[in-house]
């Protein structure tokens, strides 16, 4: 049997392989409900490079050495395959070819090499990685990549017996795993998975030139389920859109979403890794015994199981994981295959709180306290500017342009909060700014209802709070709270919000730049060393981490980073309605962030949100003192 008979044989079974895995895990796709109407079109397809090699990669990148290997091995493998087809597959037979596949070959073989030394050469092998099958993946990838190599550098008159025979399976027992392997649910299927999720992504917009479209939804905004169609959440696996379901297949396994996670690292019942592997055994059936990576905190491996028509929460998944939640997107942003571990997370509460009835902890009081008052500890929110009587802050009034409109948010009804207020003031004072604050009209924005999956009650405050703005004039918003400037510039305009909205660290920059503003520190404030935190809402969120700190540079303060900041820094803990739920844990994750204050050397933890300061300002013990960048900018001015 000629060697050219064997690859070909090889090519066609493997071809055959591709198409039945493809088809396999598309039947557990397709058990999914509908996705957006005309945004989702074959010729989607042709995205796939781009966001390959440039969105996906951007990620990836982060990480240089894994970059490097994907490249050589994935990089290596499509290659090697694309020329194995053309060459063999059309017959063409071309020497000039043999020699392109031994080299696309040689890089892949070089790429599972440094694959294996990750895992098992590396002194400090990540915890966050899963094993098993995955530790046996580079062997067969390597196995794949040496039987082409051999294929190809050989000569036909030595390609005989015994040797033939070894090669086609080196060959045999990668392709197996890439193919045949996929289909059942093996290492390979994030690859067959991750290129249709690219195409198929439940955010398009991630891919959108927001520049040139002013008026989109932003990727960070959760998606607005259609509440008259009974668009309730996700109780059950099949009721997750077909393309959510397939973006839980494209996982693959690295463990940086467990790595970044604060509720993970607190010991909180919550892994994402873990989670998104639990949607995909509900996808297909099963129990979790198989799962090779960390465990759920406090959960064991094994005890649960899930099918495609059944209830996902306490059969597959404890309710306590998808409430320890603080919807920080840490693990967004850190995920390789760009997954939405959020969404997932928000769309199962909705079903809890929405049909089921069932919110942990102080949740259940809040959303009645925010249904009929509008406010989230049920204050009297005409008293929510009481703080300011005495520093002159104009009320809006309909008919009167104003160039800034202030809102404060439901922080402003806590005292440690109106001492940030205070000092926003002054220094809008102070610099001249035409502006008023809303008064008494003013309502939540339903921030908090949305994360806790009362989406009844978000759209309805939010309508509230919509109608309300209609009937002002200004410029601008400007807001101290970023969970405020969130629903505001971005959730709002899926029901008809538009805003130009900014963070009071954005507009005090803008200020001190054009010369309205010229603070400088007190020596003795100027000789601390002070750290910024990054909001989670304001940084991942809004990606807005450059402004605070060019305020505190420029008022004299040297600034020290935390080992995580900007785009990549700590959730405070009280993002998602965390603090409400109250899920208990080894450790707080306030606690957490301030051990990585003290780590960087700090005396003064500066801070840009009411909830971060309210969660740092509660750990107990010797710690930085925590203080507003209004604070810090106010003393200066003094």
């Amino acid at each position: 049997m000629s060697p050219v008979f064997v690859i070909t044989v090889l090519l066609w079974v493997s071809v055959a392989g591709l198409a039945f895995a493809l088809a396999r895990r598309a039947a557990y796709w397709r058990e999914g409900r509908a996705s957006t109407a005309g945004a989702y079109g074959w010729t989607n397809l042709l995205a796939i490079p781009k966001r390959y090699f440039v969105d996906l990669h951007h990620v990836v990148a982060r990480d240089p050495y894994i970059a490097r290997t994907h490249v050589a091995t994935a990089g290596g493998a499509i290659l090697a395959m694309a020329l194995v087809f053309i060459n063999y597959g059309l017959a063409i037979y071309s020497p000039w070819l043999d020699k392109l596949i031994f080299l696309a070959a040689l890089a892949m073989l070089i790429g599972t090499v440094f694959v294996w030394r990750r895992r098992h050469g590396a002194k400090a092998v990540p915890a966050r990685l899963s094993r098993g099958p995955w530790d046996q993946l580079p062997l067969l990838l390597g196995s794949f990549a040496l039987g082409l190599l051999l294929f190809s550098v050989l000569p036909a008159t030595a390609m005989s017996g015994a040797l033939a025979v070894a090669v086609a399976l080196l060959i045999a027992a990668g392709a197996f795993a890439m193919t045949f392997g996929a289909a059942r649910g093996g290492p390979m299927k994030h690859a067959l998975a991750g290129l249709l999720h690219l195409a198929f992504h439940p955010r398009q917009e991630r891919f959108a030139d927001f520049a040139a479209t002013r008026d989109a939804v932003p990727p960070t905004a959760l998606n607005t389920p259609q509440l008259d169609a009974k668009e309730y959440g996700v109780g059950k696996p099949v009721e997750f859109r077909w393309n959510q379901l397939l973006s839980f297949d494209a996982c693959v396994q690295c463990g940086k979403c467990e790595a970044a996670c604060p509720a993970f690292a607190a010991g909180q019942p919550l892994n994402p890794k873990k989670l998104i592997q639990d949607l995909v055994t509900g996808m297909v059936g099963g129990s979790d015994a198989h799962y090779a990576g960390s465990p759920t905190p406090g959960i064991p491996v094994g005890t649960h199981a899930g099918a495609p028509g059944k209830p996902l929460v306490s059969t597959l998944i404890e309710a306590d994981t998808l409430w320890s939640c603080t919807t920080c997107r840490a693990c967004v942003q850190e995920c390789p295959m760009l997954i939405e571990h959020v969404d997932a997370i928000v769309d199962m509460r909705r079903n809890q709180t929405l049909v089921e009835g069932r919110v942990p902890g102080k949740g259940p009081a809040t959303l009645a306290n925010l249904r009929e008052t509008g406010s989230v500890n049920g204050y009297d929110i005409g008293a929510r500017y009481d703080w300011a009587v005495d520093l002159q802050v104009q009320v809006a009034q309909p008919g009167r342009h104003v160039d800034v409109l202030l809102i404060a948010g439901e922080g402003a009804f806590d005292m440690r909060y109106q001492r940030t207020l205070r000092a926003l003031v002054k220094v809008l004072n102070r610099a001249g700014v035409d502006y008023a604050v809303l008064g008494a009209v003013e309502t939540d924005t339903g921030d908090t209802a949305r994360r806790l999956g009362d989406e009844a009650t978000f759209q309805q405050l939010a309508r509230t709070l919509i109608g309300t703005l209609a009937q002002y004039s200004f410029t601008r918003i400007v807001t101290a709270d970023p969970h405020v400037l969130h629903s505001l510039r971005n959730e709002y305009r899926a029901l008809g919000g538009f805003y130009q909205v900014q963070h009071h660290t954005a507009l005090i920059d803008e200020l001190i730049a054009g010369g309205k503003l010229s603070p400088r520190a007190a020596a003795a404030l100027a000789e601390r060393d002070i750290t910024y935190h990054d909001p989670c809402y304001l940084g991942r969120y809004n990606g807005e981490t450059e402004a605070p700190r060019r305020v505190l540079k420029s008022i004299g303060i040297k600034v020290v980073e935390m080992e995580r900041h900007g785009l990549r820094g700590r959730c405070c803990g009280g993002g998602g309605g965390a603090p409400l739920t109250d899920i208990p844990g080894k450790r707080r994750i306030p606690d957490i962030r301030i051990d990585d204050a003290r780590a960087s050397g700090a005396e003064i933890v500066a801070v840009g949100c009411p909830n971060c300061t309210a969660m740092l300002e509660g750990v107990v013990g010797p710690r930085p003192e925590v203080l507003d960048v209004a604070e810090l900018v106010a003393a200066a001015l003094e």
